[in-house]
């Protein structure tokens, strides 16, 4: 098994696109990349606590080549977004990717340069430290599956999950 930890604006619309990917084992919703410990939603929603809103996807990489994780992931958020996607707007919703080791690092720039062929663009997802990662708090994991008609699921969460799924249906549970 492998994970990835990586932000790309809310992390309800990340879990929710992983979730139905054949050999993702777990998807857990956290906060990385600050200076607080131990943050909270509310907290880290007022961006002064420099925390990303992120997703560590846990993965068989025999069912699921690491590549189709990261191109997902590109797939569903619009990495030329500065601090931002969409109406989100603040660092806690940058792109970024926290490697865990060297190798970790060389696939993820490796990602970033297939993406600004997908984007046709540059990206300015960074990559940074690896720091503590404090999953939210449990009403965020699998908020989608448990508010499935909720707006902003319906508004923004629905279009990203379904452009994985059309991009990667052979990858699908």
């Amino acid at each position: 098994m492998k994970t990835f930890v990586l932000a790309g604006g809310c992390f309800w619309c990340l879990d929710a696109a992983y979730r139905p990917l054949r050999g993702v084992q777990s998807v857990v919703s956290g906060y990385i990349g600050g200076t607080v410990p131990n943050p909270s939603y509310e907290l880290v929603c007022t961006g002064t606590t420099g925390h990303a809103e992120a997703v560590a996807v846990t993965f068989d990489p025999a069912v699921i080549p690491e590549d189709v994780i990261l191109d997902a992931f590109f797939t569903m958020h619009d990495p030329r977004q500065l601090n931002r996607q969409g109406n989100d707007i603040g660092t806690q919703y940058r792109s970024a990717m926290f490697p865990a080791d060297d190798d970790q690092h060389a696939t993820f720039e490796d990602a970033i340069q297939r993406a600004e062929d997908f984007w046709d663009g540059a990206p300015v997802t960074t990559i940074e430290p690896l720091t503590e990662f404090y999953p939210a708090e449990d009403y965020h994991q699998d908020f989608f599956a448990k508010n499935p008609t909720q707006g902003y699921c319906l508004a923004v969460a629905v279009p990203k999950v379904n452009k994985v799924r059309a991009r990667f249906a052979e990858y699908l549970s």
